[in-house]
């Protein structure tokens, strides 16, 4: 990104009061513990900036990229010539409408799960525990212990590319396993709603609870990950498939597969983006010849 083209980005945040830091190190904005710097990382604080800063990056032809939680996402180790825009302080409030809920993208998808037990909502169980935000969940549909978001999402509202705000069902959106429309569209998610059942609060509780602690019995939850690095493909399971390779513990640089759980990488400390990618295609490579089977990363990679 050209010189003046940042300064004008700048000028236009300053002008319209939303922060923004330069050179921001993106490692520490996601669960991996890796990437470079952002040229400018922008941290809207209402959903009004959020569209202000989409619709400035627009104008400028500044490539950016939404960011929520960082859970699901491999920054490049030159980090991002471009702008990144957080949704960490958009959490606002969970709105009620029966036994439907409104939610906005940046609030974590474990403060969403909470608001539905102490409304005695049943249906969203399945999600306590995953690490991301409400448009992080929605964006890849996200799932766990046979529960998705598609089970449970109504409707999203999410800013176009016409700038316009608009509400879009959730049977238009594409969504099917780790996937929704808006891979496709660029289109940024500003709240969903979901549907839920009435329930009794002490079995929601207790369900949570019991999911939450199977992720710490099986998940490597200790060390820096991106969560599942692998999609499940048809008819077997990413770890169950890299563990009978021989795989549990192999290693490139700071990267490898977790000894906890074979469907993780994690960083053991300064592993780069470079030996992440690199130990994912030796993995890939060595599954496909010893199985037959062909993974795909999960895990979202942004190089710029």
């Amino acid at each position: 990104m050209e010189l003046h083209t940042i300064q004008a980005l700048k000028e236009g945040l300053a002008a319209a009061g939303i922060l923004y830091r330069e050179q921001e190190p993106l490692a520490a904005h996601t669960t991996f513990k890796i990437g470079g710097p952002a040229a400018v990382f922008i941290q809207p604080a209402q959903e009004d900036q959020l569209c202000s800063a989409i619709a400035l990056c627009r104008e400028l032809s500044v490539p950016y990229y939404v960011l929520g939680n960082g859970s699901n996402t491999l920054f490049g180790d030159k980090g991002w010539n471009g702008a990144v825009i957080c949704l960490a302080g958009l959490r606002g409030e969970v709105h009620q409408e029966g036994d439907n809920l409104w939610a906005p993208a940046g609030m974590p998808l474990n403060m969403l799960c909470m608001a539905a037990l102490r409304a005695s909502l049943t249906g969203l169980e399945f999600a306590y525990g995953i690490p991301g935000t409400v448009g992080g969940a929605v964006y890849m549909n996200a799932g766990a212990y046979g529960g998705e978001m598609k089970d449970v999402l109504v409707s999203v509202r999410h800013l176009n590319a016409q700038g316009e705000i608009v509400e879009t069902p959730a049977s238009e959106l594409d969504l099917g396993y780790r996937h929704s429309i808006f891979e496709d569209n660029g289109d940024c998610i500003l709240s969903a709603q979901v549907r839920l059942a009435p329930g009794d609060a002490q079995k929601i509780s207790e369900q949570m609870n019991d999911l939450m602690g199977r992720r710490r019995d099986k998940q490597p939850l200790d060390k820096p990950s991106a969560g599942s690095t692998f999609k499940r493909p048809v008819g077997a399971f990413a770890g169950a498939l890299i563990d009978q390779c021989g795989l549990r513990g192999y290693r490139h640089g700071g990267a490898a597969i977790s000894e906890k759980h074979c469907g993780f990488v994690v960083n053991l400390g300064g592993a780069t983006c470079a030996d992440v990618l690199a130990l994912c295609q030796e993995v890939q490579t060595i599954v496909k010849e010893k199985t037959g089977f062909t993974l795909e990363k999960e895990i979202r990679v942004v190089e710029y």
